[in-house]
């Protein structure tokens, strides 16, 4: 298996890409074998995009009561949870969290709201907030407001977002156990519209939903035809109150496994981790930079709290990381 593993990733450096079986087959690799694809996936990694670790926060800037019935999410109004629930904050406040996140230094802000999308004046406060992010700090915000047009994505790029946000959440063949409230066509339409007005996009899902293995690679392989710029990888943290609330964590290996997968499929973008790391993860959240991660969110998430930013810092200086600060 060492020489099969070692053969991919010399196939892949040399400008081939993996099979679709092939990354089914490894990520289901049991006992040593595992540390080979690891292996692998580091010198892929290297290969293509260095060993600089990218750093992003984000502020949950409007909360609760979202129409969608997403099996995961606290702030379905489908689900009764502690899910925080409030209107779109101000602009002084999405202001002081990038500041906060430039200090922290992410080189990504972004700004999150719950719903199906944003219009009106909701909108335009976005966008004001997003030229006084522009002029006023070094960081580079981003959005994730919902399903949006070309129209709506021109408006944010001008306004001075750089990146916008778009989770596919899980592979098409599963998206109906997950969500039933919006086609998943609807959220590839939205990456193909702000790829279309020239803004960057930011698009991956969430892991530990109960998909298949051969499922996650369905995902990974629908990024890599959008041909999406990075991409996020959650770990599910059943929340109480949804659908999801009883399910299992996949094991600490298993994520690793899979962002190793993720590295092979899309070589040259960049693969941050995010959401329930700290649950899923424990003792090997440093880990996911051997397994061909290159990037990671710093400080709390929508709904739950992160780990602590200190921590998170010390990390990378024991891993001898070099961080890539804001910069517009």
């Amino acid at each position: 298996m060492e020489k099969i593993i070692n053969d991919i990733a010399h196939r892949i450096i040399a400008g081939g890409s993996i099979a679709e079986a092939e990354a089914i087959q490894l990520s289901e690799l049991q006992g040593t074998a595992v540390y080979d694809l690891f292996r692998a996936a580091t010198r892929v990694k290297e290969h293509f995009v260095g060993n600089e670790v990218h750093l992003c926060s984000i502020i949950n800037a409007k909360s609760g009561r979202c129409a969608e019935n997403c099996a995961f999410c606290a702030q379905s109004a489908h689900h009764k949870t502690d899910a925080p629930v409030y209107p779109l904050v101000q602009e002084e406040e999405m202001l002081a969290s990038a500041r906060q996140a430039e200090t922290n230094g992410s080189a990504c802000f972004g700004i999150i709201t719950s719903g199906t999308t944003v219009n009106g004046p909701e909108l335009e406060q976005i966008l004001t907030a997003l030229r006084r992010i522009r002029k006023e700090t070094t960081i580079l915000p981003s959005c994730s407001l919902g399903i949006i047009d070309e129209e709506t994505a021109i408006k944010l790029r001008d306004a001075g977002m750089d990146t916008y946000h778009h989770n596919l959440e899980t592979a098409a063949s599963f998206f109906p156990q997950i969500c039933t409230t919006h086609d998943y066509q609807d959220d590839v339409n939205t990456v193909r519209a702000v790829k279309k007005a020239g803004v960057k996009v930011c698009c991956g899902g969430i892991f530990g939903l109960g998909e298949s293995a051969a499922q996650r690679v369905e995902m990974a392989l629908t990024l890599k035809d959008l041909d999406v710029d990075s991409v996020p990888m959650n770990f599910l943290n059943p929340i109480e109150g949804t659908r999801l609330e009883g399910a299992a964590n996949i094991s600490a290996l298993e994520c690793l496994k899979t962002i190793a997968v993720y590295r092979l499929i899309l070589p040259g973008k960049r693969i941050t981790v995010c959401g329930g790391r700290e649950k899923n993860l424990r003792d090997l959240q440093s880990w996911i930079f051997f397994a061909g991660a290159n990037g990671t969110m710093i400080g709390n998430y929508l709904t739950t709290l992160g780990r602590n930013v200190d921590t998170d810092l010390t990390m990378f200086s024991d891993l001898g990381l070099i961080t890539v600060m804001c910069a517009h």
